[in-house]
C-alpha cells in the first residue's frame, strides 16, 4: 500500500487509466474479430464497414496514447492486405 498522498494519488490514476485502456483494447479486439469473420465470408459490405470501424476506434486509440501512430499504419495495410488477397 501507498504510504506518501502522491503515491496514493498515482495508484488511483493508474487504475483509472488501465480501465480506459481496457475498455479501447476491448473495442478493437472485438471490431478486429467483426472484421476477420467478415473477410472470411467475403462480404464486402461489411468488409468495408468493419474496416472504418477498426480504423475510427484505432485512431481514437492513437489520439489517447494507448496505440503508437506506427501500430495504426501497420495494422491498417495488413488488413487492407487482406481485402485485397480475397
Amino acid at each position: 500500500m501507498a504510504n506518501h498522498k502522491s503515491a496514493v494519488k498515482r495508484s488511483t490514476q493508474n487504475r483509472l487509466r488501465k480501465s480506459i485502456n481496457e475498455k479501447y483494447l476491448s473495442k478493437f479486439r472485438t471490431t478486429l474479430n467483426r472484421f476477420n469473420d467478415a473477410v472470411k465470408s467475403k462480404k464486402t459490405e461489411e468488409i468495408q464497414k468493419n474496416l472504418s470501424e477498426v480504423n475510427s476506434i484505432m485512431a481514437k486509440a492513437v489520439k489517447k496514447g494507448i496505440f503508437k501512430k506506427q501500430y495504426l499504419s501497420r495494422k491498417l495495410s495488413s488488413l487492407s492486405n487482406q481485402i485485397k488477397k480475397k
